[in-house]
């Protein structure tokens, strides 16, 4: 089953592939290469073939005059002067006569008698004239041939040249026809995004019936935008769009109408609209716009800026003078921040999906399509799968789908099990297992203490995520980890969450230091994840008592030469040490409720991690059953 949420579409056109074309220098170097290839095998086989008979003695009138008075030649074929000569003994000579006269003429001057000659097979064979003429030109013919035929592939790729010159500035967009059903996606085969669905299917509606619209004076958007996170189904949301309408759809990537010359890239736009108009009611789409769509004025390339002449041909074919009225455009980004404004008014892009991550339900129902070609054992249940993978977007669960098949495959199974798509989450998410990445005694020791760490303060804190697995086999850059998922998933995150997520993060830091008064290097993806929150709480969410709330997040990308200035800083220095005060402050902290936490459950972190060297993962039932044997109640 194809990804049916972030594959992008393979380059298609009139329902075809669209293969990559090569340079002309390539292609030129190429034909070179093989017309010299032909040129020295049919050299050879002529050498080969003028050459054979080289092998063959020659001998003089005289040797044969007395072979023949020796009966010992058995045939004579004669082709012109030459005499190819048989003996009895099987041996083959061969000998020239004069050309003036026959060979009987020639025997009887050397004293050969009648009879003698009548014990002697004589053939003649008298050559055409095409192949005495082809023997006679072919060493002058061959490399006319050759030189011939050079000079026609470079006169060829000098006109292939002069013709891609001239189709320079056409729309390189491929093109789906509605009518081929083995490309054709509706919104059957997209689970989830209810809300964005319902939204195109208005699009759908005008475009199957526009007289509904038209006749009560209302105007379908000329544009949408798909907005979401990479891997959330836009390219195939739009094509379902075009799929339930049943109209042509034209796919382009927002880099392709960008090139080195000016010009260019607004020709291509042109030529794309051209092409919608004639088709029309069409569905142009665009993806990732904002490689061209970005805000103008920044001064960047100068007043001639190639990106910049491309957008405002989109601008002006969207909402110009000819307006397209049955030419819907549909563009996708993950990026609408850094859109220019033009492009977002009403008139243009005027509609705006936003393509969120699925919840639990909708990653339910993505799964039951990405199984449909798939044999599942009698024990997969998908809805426990969907329970595991929060945050997974649909490129990473058809990826889940995809990697349990194949770890099925490599073990000669038949069927899927659900301890297949088990280990695939774990996969997705960290990596394959490292099985030659093997742990000295007291790396794993360190790896242990580190992991169940992390668990068991996350198992203590009231705001913090229960624990589904611990494990110290290396995965990925990870030498273990520890597999947080939460009871119920949320929207909203509150600043206890986020204190007592930095508190499990620095877990495996402040247990190591506490257990071998030391710390190594496996803390530093833990540091910078506990810092990043801790700086987000205190720039972006106003939940530092001392600076309050106030958002002092850096615009990165802001940097406007004639606009807002050319400093990207929106505060002073002073408040820059506050920041840096206060983010100091959450991670210390955190750092000593780490500390206290494991104090207080000291004999809990040796007794699970003396049980996690044993055995080397834990998962969550063995987990809990140890915490209640040390006094920890386990989170339901």
């Amino acid at each position: 089953m194809k990804d049916i949420f972030n594959n992008k579409e393979t380059d298609k056109k009139k329902g075809g592939k669209k293969l990559p074309k090569k340079s002309v220098p390539m292609q030129f170097f190429g034909n070179f290469l093989s017309t010299l290839l032909i040129f020295m095998i049919i050299l050879t086989v002529y050498l080969s073939v003028s050459e054979e008979n080289k092998d063959i003695e020659e001998i003089s009138i005289s040797d044969l005059v007395t072979s023949i008075k020796a009966d010992e030649v058995e045939s004579i074929v004669v082709e012109g002067e030459k005499l190819n000569i048989a003996y009895t003994d099987g041996q083959e000579k061969f000998t020239k006569k004069e050309v003036e006269s026959s060979l009987l003429e020639t025997l009887v001057n050397y004293g050969v008698t009648t009879e003698e000659l009548s014990q002697i097979n004589i053939d003649v064979k008298r050559p055409t004239g095409f192949s005495f003429w082809l023997s006679a030109l072919a060493p002058f013919l061959i490399p006319i041939l050759f030189i011939a035929v050079l000079i026609w592939y470079m006169s060829r790729q000098v006109k292939g040249a002069g013709m891609q010159a001239f189709n320079f500035g056409q729309s390189k967009a491929r093109f789906i026809d509605p009518n081929d059903k083995k490309q054709r996606v509706t919104f059957k085969d997209v689970a989830g995004v209810k809300e964005a669905k319902q939204e195109l299917l208005e699009i759908v509606d005008f475009l199957k019936n526009p007289k509904k619209f038209l006749s009560i004076g209302a105007e379908i958007p000329k544009g949408v935008i798909l907005m979401g996170a990479p891997g959330t189904g836009k390219t195939l949301l739009a094509r379902a769009v075009a799929g339930e309408a049943g109209v042509p759809f034209f796919s382009i990537s927002g880099s392709e109408f960008v090139e080195m010359f000016v010009g260019v890239g607004a020709s291509r736009v042109r030529d794309l609209f051209k092409m919608a108009k004639k088709t029309a009611p069409s569905i142009v789409f665009i993806d990732e716009i904002d490689a061209v769509g970005r805000v103008r004025g920044t001064g960047v390339g100068g007043g001639n800026d190639e990106r910049e002449q491309t957008l405002n041909q989109i601008l002006v074919e969207m909402d110009g003078f000819e307006p397209n009225e049955k030419v819907i455009v549909v563009a996708a980004t993950n990026r609408p921040d850094v859109l220019d404004p033009a492009l977002l008014r009403t008139g243009r892009f005027d509609r705006r999906v936003v393509v969120d991550l699925p919840d639990r339900e909708d990653r339910e129902a993505i799964l039951k399509i990405h199984a449909r070609k798939k044999p599942l054992a009698e024990d997969v249940n998908l809805e426990v799968i969907a329970q595991r993978t929060p945050g997974f977007s649909g490129a990473d669960l058809y990826s889940l789908m995809n990697e349990g098949a194949i770890l099925a495959a490599r073990e000669d199974r038949t069927k899927v099990s659900q301890f297949d798509f088990i280990r695939a989450i774990e996969k997705v998410m960290l990596g394959p297992e490292r099985k030659s990445h093997i742990l000295s005694v007291k790396e794993k020791e360190i790896t242990a203490y580190h992991e169940v760490g992390h668990a068991l303060i996350s198992s203590v804190l009231k705001h913090a995520d229960p624990v589904h697995k611990v494990s110290i086999i290396s995965r990925g850059r990870a030498a273990g980890y520890t597999l947080h998922l939460p009871l119920i998933e949320k929207r909203l995150h509150s600043k206890k969450d986020f204190l007592d997520d930095i508190v499990v993060s620095l877990g495996g830091y402040t247990a190591e230091k506490m257990i071998f008064d030391d710390v190594t290097t496996g803390s530093s993806n833990d540091l910078q994840v506990a810092t990043a929150v801790a700086r987000d709480m205190v720039t972006k969410y106003g939940m530092s008592d001392e600076i309050g709330p106030i958002a002092l997040e850096e615009q990165g990308g802001r940097i406007m030469m004639g606009g807002a200035g050319v400093s990207s800083k929106d505060h002073s220095e002073k408040t820059t040490y506050l920041i840096d005060t206060e983010v100091s402050k959450i991670m210390n902290h955190a750092l000593e409720r780490a500390k206290q936490t494991l104090i207080e459950n000291k004999k809990a972190l040796d007794n699970i991690t003396k049980r996690l060297v044993e055995v080397e993962t834990l998962e969550r039932e063995e987990f809990e059953n140890l915490l209640i044997a040390n006094g920890i109640t386990p989170k339901k």
